[in-house]
């Protein structure tokens, strides 16, 4: 069985595989995520670019993007093929192309829906299926809308919820603004899971340290940390050792760094630019001097078409030694 006592969200543009490689160096036991990865993608696109990753990633999660069962059960049976360890269903994106296509949050409001789909993708893979939800959409009542979602989640034989602690407002707010202005509600999740004593709940949303997330463990299952594990990935270096009591994969940011380097070789060979790479190394360091001038030499040198390896190099050696800041 999956471990999901830590996570790391998936977000559309960002966790890509270049990115799941560099936090995989930073912790052994988070669960990673893909972007949400749509099922018309899936199954009429380049599935070795969308659905290819490297094999260190493990356990790594597939999130789809859906409505139609059929096509969902599809998606997942094609994920499984290709080695994920869970098959995710995003029913909490409140991004425009979502709601064109009646996916993601839109399917808050129907939770018979996400039941079908669910028991669909069950019957089709042996890997868990898992759901990924709001509290709620517009003038929606959590305790009712969650409530109504989990009940026909778990009678569909669902393995796992995530639920992210706000509101979507599909009218009115943007996407961007449905990830600040709903306020949390951590309490509704945790009722949930009083509620559901035999079901994984996973919390999300707002969460920016793993202090916090040791706190939300007293009440759930699991933690999910999205912006705050990409944008200040350093954090990610204390999971292993605060949340599982075992030695982090590298003692600190520069041997992590250090361990990419075979992997930015061989991508870097096979035609890839050094910044599809680096643009996720930009917050490796933080608030340790020569973290600015790390930052200003991947942005100046590394989106240079003939950049190499020497320039991740150069970066790291601009940050002061033992320069790590607390990954807490």
């Amino acid at each position: 069985m999956l471990d999901r006592t830590f996570a790391v969200a998936p977000m559309i543009d960002w966790t890509d595989s270049r990115c799941r490689v560099f936090h995989r160096l930073l912790s052994r036991r988070a669960l990673l995520y893909t972007e949400m990865i749509t099922t018309g993608a899936v199954i009429h696109g380049d599935r070795d670019r969308l659905l290819g990753f490297d094999a260190s990633e493990h356990p790594v999660a597939l999130q789809l993007g859906g409505s139609d069962p059929r096509d969902l059960a599809t998606s997942a049976r094609i994920g499984e093929q290709y080695g994920y360890d869970e098959i995710n269903l995003n029913v909490g994106c409140p991004s425009d192309r979502v709601q064109d296509g009646r996916f993601g949050a839109c399917l808050m409001a129907e939770p018979e829906l996400v039941a079908e789909c669910v028991a669909a993708m069950k019957q089709a893979v042996s890997v868990p299926v898992t759901v990924k939800c709001r509290i709620g959409i517009d003038d929606q009542d959590p305790e009712q809308a969650l409530d109504r979602l989990a009940q026909a989640a778990v009678a569909a034989g669902v393995d796992a919820l995530i639920v992210h602690a706000r509101k979507a407002w599909l009218q009115g707010l943007s996407p961007k603004q449905n990830r600040d202005i709903p306020p949390l509600d951590y309490d509704r999740v945790y009722r949930l899971k009083a509620a559901l004593p035999k079901l994984p709940i996973v919390i999300n949303g707002g969460i920016t340290s793993i202090a916090e997330a040791k706190a939300h463990l007293a009440h759930v299952d699991g933690v999910m940390l999205g912006r705050a594990a990409y944008q200040e990935p350093w954090r990610l270096l204390a999971v292993d050792p605060e949340l599982f009591g075992e030695a982090a994969p590298h003692p600190n940011m520069k041997a992590a760094l250090a361990a990419l380097e075979p992997y930015i070789a061989e991508q870097l060979a096979r035609g890839l630019r050094l910044h599809a790479i680096t643009r996720h190394l930009v917050g490796a360091f933080q608030a340790v001097p020569g973290a600015r001038a790390f930052r200003r030499r991947l942005a100046e040198q590394g989106v240079k078409p003939e950049a190499g390896i020497e320039v991740l190099r150069e970066a790291v050696a601009l940050v002061a030694d033992h320069a790590d800041p607390l990954a807490a």
